[in-house]
C-alpha cells in the first residue's frame, strides 16, 4: 500500500510540492489542501473591463540563477513556452533603475562612469563603496541586519539609499530589522567563504549546477531580467492544477484545517471540520503562524518556534491609466503599515489616494486613472528577522529529534520570491521522496 502525502496550502509553494511527488517513479498518493476557494495563494490575475492584465501580487519573475532556470524548466514542462513574456536586457526596463529619494526620482548609476563620477542621491564616486567592501575583514558575529553588514561592508550612504530600498522591494522591510544570513545568503556566505563580498559573488558565479532547456538557452542568450506570462503569472498555478488533475491527485479547496492530531500508530490525522484524512506524512506549506496554531500538544515546542516567524501586510493598487501603454502597480505598506491599515480598517479609498499621489509625484500622471483595483494582503510577506537562522535550525533539530513526518515548505522559511518557494516545493517533495523525483 502506497503511503499519503498531505499537502496543506494550494499557493506555489504546495502547488510546487505536489507536482514533484506526482512525478515520482512511485508516486505516494497525494492530497492538496487548501482553505480558501482558489489556488495560487498571492499570485493572482485580474482582466481589466478593455482586456488589460492586472497582477494583484508579483507580477514577474526573475530568470537569474539556478532557481531561475528550475522556474524555466517547470515553465516548459508544463507547456507553456509560447505564454512566456520576457523583458530583454537591451529594454530600456532592464536597462533603467531608479531610487526616489529626497523627492525626486534617480537612476542608479551604471558603467564606468557611474563607478568613477559622483551620480546622485550618491555624494561620492561607488568605487569608494567598492574599494571600501574589497578591504574590509570578515565580519564576526554570527548574523547582523542588513543595514548593519551594508554599513559595515560599503558604508552608512550605500546602506542607507541602496540596501533599505532592496529590502522595501523585496521583504517590504526594515533593512535595520531583517538579517543579512537569511535574507540575502548570498551576500552573506560570499563574505564568510571570500572575505570580500564582490569577490565571492564573481568566483562563486560558475558553481551552481547548470540547468538546460531551449526556454533557458533563450533567457540567457537574451539576458532576461524578469518574465510573465500573456495571461498573467496566475497562468502557472492555473497549469500546476491541471497537471495535477492529470496526475491523480486530489485538490481540495475551501477546506480550512482546523487541527493537526497524531494517532497511535505514528500517522497523522488532519481534521477539516466535518471531516478527516490520514496521512503517513505531511508537507506544510502554510504560512508558519498558521501552522503553529494547529500543532499538537506534543509539538509544542515547535509551535511556539513557528509562532514568532511574523510577516507584513502589503496593499496592492493597479492604476490603469489613458494613453499608458501598462497598468502602474503600486504597493504601499510592509512594516510601515499601521495597525488600522493592516486589520483592514482603512478603506480601499485610501490606499488608492496613496497611491494616485505617489504616481502624480515621481510619473507625472496627475489626471485621474481610467481603472483601479486595490487589494490589501493581509500577512503575505514574512520577515526574517536577526536570528531567524537559529529558529530555523532548531525547528529542524525538534522534527529530527521526535521523528515527526512533517515538512516545512513556503516563504516563511528559505526565500520569499516565487522562485524561492517554487524551490521550497521541490525540495520538500525531495525529502519525503527520499531521491531526487523525476519523471
Amino acid at each position: 500500500m502506497s503511503r499519503t502525502v498531505v499537502v496543506l496550502g494550494g499557493g506555489i509553494s504546495g502547488l510546487a510540492a505536489s507536482y514533484h511527488l506526482s512525478r515520482a517513479r512511485c508516486p505516494p498518493k497525494v492530497v492538496l489542501v487548501e482553505g480558501s476557494g482558489r489556488l495560487g495563494g498571492w499570485i493572482r490575475s485580474v482582466r481589466g473591463p478593455d482586456g488589460a492584465i492586472f497582477e494583484l501580487g508579483p507580477r514577474g519573475i526573475r530568470p537569474a540563477g539556478a532557481l531561475g532556470a528550475r522556474t524555466l524548466l517547470l515553465v516548459s514542462e508544463l507547456g507553456l513556452d509560447s505564454q512566456v513574456l520576457p523583458v530583454r536586457g537591451d529594454h530600456p526596463a532592464a536597462q533603467n533603475r531608479f531610487l526616489y529619494v529626497g523627492g525626486a526620482l534617480h537612476r542608479l548609476p551604471s558603467g564606468l562612469r557611474g563607478l568613477l563620477c559622483p551620480s546622485p542621491p550618491f555624494s561620492r564616486p561607488l568605487l569608494w563603496a567598492g574599494l571600501r567592501e574589497l578591504t574590509m575583514p570578515r565580519g564576526r558575529e554570527p548574523d547582523e541586519t542588513v543595514h548593519s553588514f551594508a554599513q559595515r561592508r560599503l558604508g552608512p550612504e550605500v546602506a542607507s539609499l541602496a540596501m533599505d530600498s532592496l529590502c522595501r522591494g523585496v521583504f517590504a522591510g526594515d533593512s535595520r530589522q531583517l538579517s543579512i544570513r537569511s535574507c540575502f545568503p548570498s551576500l552573506y556566505q560570499a563574505e564568510q567563504t571570500h572575505r570580500s563580498v564582490f569577490l565571492g559573488l564573481l568566483l562563486g558565479a560558475g558553481q551552481s549546477p547548470q540547468l538546460d532547456s531551449p526556454l533557458i538557452r533563450q533567457a540567457r542568450a537574451e539576458r532576461w531580467s524578469q518574465w510573465s506570462l500573456r495571461e498573467g503569472l496566475e497562468t502557472l498555478p492555473q497549469a500546476l492544477n491541471t497537471h495535477l488533475a492529470s496526475r491523480g491527485v486530489s485538490v481540495l479547496r475551501g477546506q480550512p484545517v482546523c487541527g493537526l492530531s497524531i494517532q497511535a500508530g505514528g500517522r497523522w490525522k488532519v481534521s477539516l471540520g466535518d471531516r478527516s484524512l490520514e496521512a503517513d506524512h505531511i508537507i506544510s506549506a502554510i504560512p508558519a503562524s498558521a501552522l503553529s496554531k494547529l500543532l499538537p500538544a506534543e509539538a509544542a515546542p515547535l509551535a511556539h518556534i513557528l509562532s514568532t516567524i511574523s510577516a507584513v501586510s502589503v496593499a496592492v493598487v493597479n492604476l490603469q491609466y489613458r494613453g499608458a501603454r501598462l497598468p502602474v502597480q503600486v504597493m504601499l505598506g510592509g512594516s510601515w503599515l499601521p495597525g488600522a491599515a493592516a486589520s483592514g480598517v482603512l478603506a480601499p479609498e485610501q490606499f488608492q489616494q496613496q497611491a494616485q499621489r505617489a504616481v502624480a509625484t515621481q510619473l507625472g500622471l496627475k489626471e485621474p486613472p481610467s481603472h483601479c483595483l486595490v487589494h490589501l494582503h493581509k500577512d503575505c510577506i514574512p520577515q526574517y528577522t536577526l536570528g531567524h537562522w537559529q529558529r530555523l535550525e532548531s525547528a529542524q533539530q525538534f522534527l529530527a529529534a521526535q521523528r515527526l513526518p512533517l515538512t516545512l515548505a513556503g516563504a516563511s522559511y528559505n526565500g520569499v520570491a516565487v522562485n524561492d518557494c517554487i524551490e521550497s516545493g521541490r525540495q520538500a517533495a525531495v525529502s519525503v521522496l527520499g531521491s531526487e523525483p523525476s519523471s
